[in-house]
């Protein structure tokens, strides 16, 4: 199973302020009720603005997967359509446990009957494991999956399975950026040169009719791409490829070199891409050049970049997640 690297809390903390924020009696609607149990939790500012692939904060995402194993629990009752209320069920554990949870342990020995394995009669989810770990590629646990660096026992699913599905998908992706590098570092200069342009097409520059070229080679003045914004070429981009090995840094005079071509051209606008990485004097000369943009891409980025716009990769499969449609039940 792929550790999900994370400053939030897991689920099983936000368990009592969730009930707490509750404890009052009054009613609250799911969005609310997952803003005001986080609040409730100390963490840092960093773990607040983690999100998900999809963009929703990770804090949220645990304490929503926290109300789905209270209500399980019958801890909490659903009066309406998204509102909901602590039960006197609530009431007595949050008596009787006053310092709340805070491992996955404590979590399956306390909500472990209320997830029954439908095929065989008995608490647990390696069903769910076995089909998840298939879904990401990884090898079903025997004995739970392994969280955040936490062993623990089989019964209650762990931890939100988008977290998983997604944590997931992000070790797939940064695998398939780093072939992609090492793929682009053997391959020939035109060839990546040509990559680039269309990895820069594929981000939506060029317009519609895709105005981009390789003008790399003899007599190149300095740059290797072109892409038009405008279908009279008046906003020009200027780019420069060096294929370099990973250990071959870019240093400042080569970046020097490169302003020093746009500045030939009248440019105002560059994009200078590697199959390495840029010195802190380099990136630090891009940034001050008055009168004239210049970006620095560096390996790590150029990869990612090439996956999250697929460019030199097939998407291989696509698994829908799927949530009770509370319309058809209205």
């Amino acid at each position: 199973m792929p550790v999900i690297k994370s400053q939030v809390p897991p689920w099983p903390a936000f368990v009592k302020p969730l009930l707490e924020v509750l404890s009052g009696g009054e009613s609250i609607q799911r969005k609310d009720l997952l803003r005001l149990t986080a609040e409730r939790v100390v963490m840092p500012q960093e773990a607040r603005a983690e999100t998900l692939g999809s963009g929703f904060p990770r804090a949220l995402d645990r304490v929503d997967w926290a109300v789905t194993h209270v209500a399980r629990a019958g801890f909490i009752d659903k009066i309406a359509r998204g509102i909901y209320q602590i039960s006197e069920k609530g009431h007595q554990w949050l008596r009787d446990h006053p310092e709340g949870l805070s491992t996955y342990s404590e979590a399956n020995r306390l909500f472990a009957e209320y997830w029954p394995d439908s095929k065989s009669g008995s608490t647990g989810n390696q069903g769910d494991n076995e089909l998840l770990s298939e879904a990401i590629g990884a090898e079903p646990s025997q004995s739970g999956p392994e969280l955040s660096g936490v062993e623990v026992a089989p019964g209650v699913p762990q931890e939100n399975p988008v977290e998983l599905i997604e944590a997931g998908v992000d070790e797939i992706k940064a695998s398939v950026a780093d072939d992609l590098l090492k793929r682009l570092r053997e391959s020939h200069p035109d060839f990546f040169e040509e990559a680039v342009v269309s990895l820069l097409l594929a981000m939506g520059y060029g317009g519609a009719e895709q105005r981009g070229k390789r003008i790399g080679g003899t007599g190149d003045g300095g740059v290797d791409g072109l892409i038009e914004q405008d279908a009279l070429g008046l906003d020009q981009i200027y780019i420069q490829a060096k294929r370099y090995a990973e250990t071959n840094t870019v240093g400042r005079p080569t970046v020097q070199e490169f302003v020093g071509a746009l500045h030939g051209k009248q440019a105002s606008r560059g994009v200078f891409i590697t199959t390495s990485t840029f010195t802190k004097a380099a990136r630090e000369y891009a940034d001050g050049i008055n009168n004239l943009r210049v970006i620095l891409i560096d390996g790590d980025r150029l990869g990612k970049l090439m996956v999250k716009y697929k460019v030199g990769i097939q998407v291989e499969h696509v698994y829908e997640v799927v949530k009770v449609d509370e319309d058809f039940f209205e």
